[in-house]
C-alpha cells in the first residue's frame, strides 16, 4: 500500500487478509462510542426464520419468551437479514481524498480498506456491494454473494483513484450529501454499512438527515481517513502548497497558526464523533502510516484478542 494509486491485483490480494476478519463482531467497535449514546439500530430482518438456542453475544431484544418459559432454556429468534446480510461498502474518492504525506494518499487507504472488508464479507458469506463517489458522480454496486460482484466493485475502485483528480461538477459537501441520498435509496433494513471517507461535508443539513435515516434500519461504522500533516504543520519553514489550481507558499514558523491549525482539526473530529456517537455510529480512525490490516483487527479479529472488547 503505497503512492498515489492502486492496482486492481493489489485489491484483489486483500483477499488473504480479509480471512482474518469477523465484521459480525459489532460490540468491539461500539465500544468506541462515548456517554450514554445509544445505537437505533433496528435492523433485524422482517422475514422469520426459525427459533433456535440463545447463544452468548445474541441481542437479547430477538429472545423468543414463550418458548423460554416452556422449556426453560433460553431461546432467540432467528431472521432471514441475520443469516444473509447485505454488506455496503461506501468509498470516498472524491479529491480531497487524493491527499498524502505517509506512505500513501487517502484514495489508496480507502481503497484497500474497501477491499479488504468486501473480502472478509463474501468470507463470512454476506451478499457483498457497495457505493463509489466522486465529485464527478457516483457507481453503484448491488450486493450479491459471488465473487465477481465483489471483483466488479474493486474494478469501480481503481477506475476511480486512476481518474483522480477529476474536474469537480459539485462542491464537497453537495457531492457527500448526494452520496448519502443515492444510499437511502439502495440500502435495505438490516443492511451493514461501512463508509469510508474523510467526511468533509458530513455536518451539512441534507447529509446529516439522510445519517439519521439510515441509522433507524441499518448498521452503520464510520471509517474516518486521515493525513498526519492533517491535523499538525510540518516543521518550520516556507513550503510551497496548491490545491490542484493555484500556488500559494505556506509560513508554519507561526506558534499561534499552528496550534489554531491543529484545535481546528481536533474540533472537526470531535464534532464527527459526537454527532455520529448521538446516533450509536461508532467513527474508526485510519491512518496511511500504518496497514488497514492492523488497524482494524483490534475491533474485527475472527479470533478473541488479548484485552479485545467482547
Amino acid at each position: 500500500m503505497k503512492g498515489a494509486y492502486c492496482q486492481l491485483p493489489e485489491l484483489i490480494q486483500q483477499r488473504f487478509s480479509g480471512r482474518q476478519l469477523d465484521l459480525r463482531r459489532r460490540n468491539r467497535a461500539r465500544s468506541l462510542l462515548s456517554g450514554a449514546n445509544k445505537s437505533n439500530f433496528r435492523g433485524r430482518g422482517i422475514d422469520f426464520e426459525e427459533v433456535r438456542s440463545y447463544q452468548p453475544g445474541d441481542d437479547i431484544r430477538g429472545i423468543d419468551w414463550r418458548v423460554t418459559a416452556r422449556t426453560g432454556e433460553p431461546h432467540t429468534k432467528i431472521f432471514r437479514e441475520e443469516r444473509e446480510r447485505p454488506l455496503l461498502i461506501v468509498t470516498d474518492l472524491r479529491n480531497a481524498m487524493f491527499f498524502g504525506s505517509r506512505r500513501c494518499f487517502k484514495s489508496v487507504l480507502a481503497c484497500h480498506v474497501a477491499a479488504l472488508l468486501g473480502w472478509a464479507g463474501l468470507n463470512q458469506g454476506d451478499r457483498v456491494g457497495g457505493l463509489v463517489f466522486s465529485d464527478a458522480g457516483h457507481r453503484e454496486v448491488r450486493p450479491k454473494r459471488h465473487r465477481r460482484t465483489l471483483l466488479s466493485l474493486l474494478n469501480q475502485l481503481t477506475q476511480r483513484n486512476l481518474l483522480l483528480p477529476t474536474a469537480e461538477t459539485a462542491a464537497s459537501e453537495q457531492s457527500f450529501s448526494n452520496a448519502l441520498l443515492e444510499l437511502r435509496r439502495i440500502a435495505r433494513p438490516g443492511s451493514s454499512i461501512f463508509i469510508i471517507s474523510d467526511f468533509r461535508g458530513a455536518s451539512d443539513g441534507r447529509a446529516e438527515d439522510s445519517l439519521y435515516q439510515l441509522s433507524r434500519h441499518t448498521e452503520i461504522n464510520a471509517l474516518h481517513c486521515s493525513d498526519p500533516l492533517e491535523a499538525e504543520l510540518p516543521d518550520s519553514g516556507v513550503y510551497r502548497v496548491t490545491d490542484g489550481s493555484t500556488d500559494a507558499d505556506l509560513f508554519t514558523g507561526r506558534g499561534q497558526l499552528r496550534q489554531r491549525f491543529h484545535q481546528d482539526y481536533l474540533q472537526r473530529l470531535e464534532r464527527l464523533r459526537s454527532d455520529y456517537g448521538g446516533l450509536g455510529i461508532p467513527v474508526i480512525d485510519l491512518s496511511p502510516r500504518r496497514e488497514p490490516l492492523e488497524q482494524l483487527l483490534p475491533l474485527y479479529s475472527a479470533r478473541q484478542l488479548p484485552g479485545a472488547v467482547r
